[in-house]
């Protein structure tokens, strides 16, 4: 008797962001054809019995083969990037297109997207970081790069070399708003920053424990409300990345209540780790250094509840995996300041089983029973509903067959050489989660199985996408320009 479907997965406890429940999952041309019990046979079959079954995870914000500001090249490349993330048990990336002072975007997407279509294993799309925002950037390259398919833009807020200032940060946001495209932010007050990393030097506080406080707290909300001001101004919706302060969730929880499509991420170093965690002998803490850096038990605290409440949408990793050595973390040499050290953290392959053990296993409270729920839709429905990924997210009939099978009683203790990317170490090393993807799925072909990659270089595909809904302005125009209520003036 011919087979029905290429595969069926029996039995499984299959995982979405309403519900679970056990069923058969049968895919057919790389899609999810079926979901029900007894399907008709597949050509291979799968026993997921006291298993679950659930969509791959997406995650929308990693630095993967990408040169930073300083000219310091991170440690992975795509190939290793993605074998990393499927063992994590993901299935879809969104990487950083970087622009650089002085060089054209047009060139620097065509330049990164031939590295991807070399490496990738899972599916990937790109955000475009724009910081020469001259009138070529804004008003040719950036409208035709949207058009096919690059519907996000990251701006930062600080750094010298990157950031965008108060008058190009309106353009960009302009630019975004004619074009929907969404517009992702690294927001922290540039000159706080600064002041506080020289002060910091001057006096002699240069062990990386000291990167901690030389991001005020303050720094964050004060950027937030700016960039929400600004976004507000021009009725253009705002991604705000990797969220650290309890001051920054209560900004957006307060914008938010004012009906502005602002969304944001959190990370999994500021939901797990703490400033504590820098204070290494020597320049060991140089591991944990990201910015915005960890915080406090309290405000770990305060982005789990943000999360709960859906001020927080989305957890990324923020992944930016640079080699505890002189080619990453300590290119200035062995006496390096912290303000001569890369900031970044590895995080594609932790990710999701740190979450499935505080969401599933353990049960975080702020849930209140809706762990596996709450796993599914932060790290994989609600990033592709908002970056608009199509057919992903979700295992629904015609979605993609994007398919982790997790074990969720099989604990494992994070180690340093359980990694698959370049960066050589994990600051989550020593972490035990309970909970762990066995086998991944990437558009029903098996690319991970019991500690085995079985894709090929560059067999990941390319994700072209609009704004989508996300994108699109609320329609609360400001007074300010509104022709109704500004003499007539139409700005937008």
């Amino acid at each position: 008797m011919t087979a029905s479907y290429d595969l069926v997965i029996r039995g499984g406890t299959v995982g979405s962001a309403t519900g679970s429940f056990v069923a058969d999952v049968a895919v057919k041309d790389g899609k999810v054809a079926a979901l029900g019990l007894g399907l008709p046979s597949g050509m291979r079959e799968i026993d997921a019995s006291g298993k679950l079954v659930l969509p791959g995870g997406i995650d929308s914000h990693a630095h993967v083969e990408q040169v930073s500001a300083g000219g310091l090249l991170n440690a992975d490349t795509f190939e290793s990037a993605t074998t990393s993330a499927a063992f994590g048990g993901n299935t879809t990336l969104i990487s950083f297109a970087a622009q650089h002072r002085g060089l054209d975007l047009r060139q620097v997407v065509d330049e990164y997207a031939a590295r991807a279509r070399r490496g990738a294993l899972i599916d990937y799309a790109f955000h475009l970081i724009v910081a020469n925002p001259d009138r070529k950037t804004i008003e040719a390259d950036l409208p035709a790069l949207i058009a096919e398919g690059h519907a996000s833009i990251k701006i930062f807020m600080t750094y010298d070399l990157i950031k965008i200032d108060d008058e190009p940060l309106l353009d960009l946001l302009l630019t975004a708003r004619q074009n929907r495209a969404l517009v992702c932010v690294h927001a922290e007050n540039h000159g706080m920053i600064a002041w506080m990393g020289k002060k910091l030097v001057e006096k002699g506080y240069v062990a990386p424990k000291y990167h901690a406080i030389s991001h005020p707290r303050g720094s964050e909300a004060e950027a937030f409300n700016r960039l929400i001001t600004a976004a507000e101004l021009l009725d253009q919706p705002i991604m705000i990345f990797h969220v650290s302060t309890a001051e920054g969730a209560a900004v957006i929880r307060q914008a938010r209540g004012r009906g502005l499509k602002v969304f944001a991420e959190t990370c999994p170093q500021y939901l797990f780790l703490t400033k504590q965690d820098l204070d290494k002998p020597g320049l060991e803490g140089a591991k944990w250094m990201c910015s915005p850096p960890p915080r406090d038990i309290a405000d770990q605290d305060a982005l789990w509840q943000a999360l709960a409440l859906g001020d927080i949408q989305v957890i990324s990793s923020d992944h930016a995996p640079y080699r505890f050595d002189e080619t990453g973390k300590l290119s200035a040499g062995p006496n390096s300041t912290f303000k001569q050290i890369a900031n970044g953290l590895p995080g594609l392959e932790t990710r999701l089983p740190l979450l499935f053990d505080a969401l599933v296993s353990k049960g975080r409270p702020e849930f209140a029973g809706r762990g596996l729920e709450a796993f599914v839709q932060l790290t994989a429905t609600a990033p592709a509903a908002l970056y608009n990924l199509p057919n992903k997210g979700a295992l629904l009939p015609g979605y993609d067959a994007d398919i982790a099978i997790w074990d969720p009683q099989k604990t494992v203790t994070i180690t340093d050489a359980a990694m698959h990317d370049h960066a050589g170490f994990t600051p989550f090393a020593g972490y035990t989660a309970t909970g762990w993807p066995e086998r991944v799925i990437r558009r029903g072909e098996e690319i991970i199985s019991h500690g085995t990659c079985m894709a090929t270089p560059g067999s990941g595909r390319w994700l072209g996408r609009t704004g989508g809904w996300a994108a699109e302005p609320s329609g609360q125009l400001a007074v300010d320009m509104d022709p109704a209520t500004n003499f007539g003036a139409s700005l937008l």
